[in-house]
């Protein structure tokens, strides 16, 4: 359905190329030479894979090991799902979206795209602040953690966070959707203020939480720190170890909240400036930021990696297809 027309100006004739044939106003499309597309589908594709490729190795190890089978490795694994499914789904959609100016699809594909690309990003920060719950209780309340934090108690933290999600997704069908000035695109054109107010609920409200919450505990691991430093007792000692465990876990799991902040803030600040700039941001500073936002699912496995020497215990049994040779199940990774 690409056109092509004449546009006369006073220095001469240029070519213009639109989207759509369409009585109505048509996007221009952005001619892209072939060399970058090639090499933008083997850059984005390679980031889809290995995002796919990390996250389900962090799937496997929790769900084959029992000794993962944590409350907080539960939580863990929800959120791997969250970027299983950008890997698979979200980023192949936005390389399309990228590489191509111009959406050919049916419109309801454009408006799953975006749902899904809505519920994942929820998905995973609600994730991560429960993640954040879970670290509270485990540094500053260690002898009610177990009473508190448990497998039923992670399970419906899970189904909240992607209950809450699928409703975010599913409520940009019907009401955030519009093709917006132009016909022959894939974006959301939303009311500025419902735009600015879904972003404060969705990204910055939560955001805030879970600083809230990660300062309050270092501010107890640092008097915890303090305490074991001035006592001799041998099982403040002992119990000094589990404190250990816990604030390196903590310390971990802080760094994937500030890895997913530094990711995404960038992007919503600019969503945040768009409608009140009346869209003055270049696209590709938006898809750019977009990208950067979305490589986020991508590093999740890698700092799991780094900082727990016993995921990359389980990440060699995997990779070197151990697993299938006895049972590893109860194997000890430490």
């Amino acid at each position: 359905m690409e056109t092509e027309f004449i546009f006369n100006r006073t220095d001469g004739v240029e070519d213009i190329h639109l989207c759509y044939e369409s009585e109505n106003v048509s996007c221009i499309m952005e001619i892209t030479p072939l060399t970058i597309r090639v090499l933008l589908y083997i850059l984005l594709g390679s980031l889809s894979v290995i995002t796919m490729c990390g996250n389900l190795l962090v799937i496997i190890s929790i769900i084959y090991f029992k000794q993962l089978h944590t409350p907080t490795n539960y939580l863990i694994l929800s959120l791997a799902m969250s970027d299983l499914l950008v890997g698979a789904v979200v980023l192949p959609f936005s390389m399309a979206l990228s590489v191509s100016s111009c959406w050919y699809l049916a419109d309801v594909i454009c408006q799953v795209g975006r749902s899904l690309d809505t519920s994942l990003t929820t998905s995973s920060i609600l994730n991560l602040c429960f993640i954040s719950t879970d670290r509270y209780y485990a540094v500053c309340q260690p002898l009610r953690y177990r009473a508190k934090i448990n497998v039923h108690v992670a399970a419906i933290m899970i189904v909240v966070s992607w209950g809450i999600s699928v409703v975010g997704g599913i409520s940009i069908i019907f009401m955030g959707f519009s093709q917006g000035k132009c016909e022959g695109r894939c974006f959301i054109f939303h009311i500025p203020i419902s735009s600015i107010m879904g972003c404060i609920f969705s990204f910055y409200l939560p955001a805030i939480i879970m600083l809230s919450i990660y300062l309050k505990i270092f501010l107890v691991a640092q008097r915890q720190a303090l305490s074991i430093q001035n006592t001799n007792c041998q099982s403040m000692k002992s119990g000094a170890s589990v404190t250990k465990k816990e604030r390196k876990a903590t310390k971990t799991l802080a760094i994937v909240m500030g890895v997913f902040l530094i990711c995404w803030t960038p992007f919503f600040l600019c969503v945040t400036f768009q409608p009140l700039s009346n869209y003055s941001i270049p696209v590709p500073l938006i898809e750019t930021l977009s990208w950067l936002a979305m490589s986020n699912s991508m590093l999740n496995p890698f700092v799991y990696a780094f900082f727990y020497s016993w995921f990359r215990a389980a990440f060699r049994m995997i990779i070197s297809g151990k697993i299938f040779q006895g049972d590893f199940a109860n194997s000890k990774l430490l």
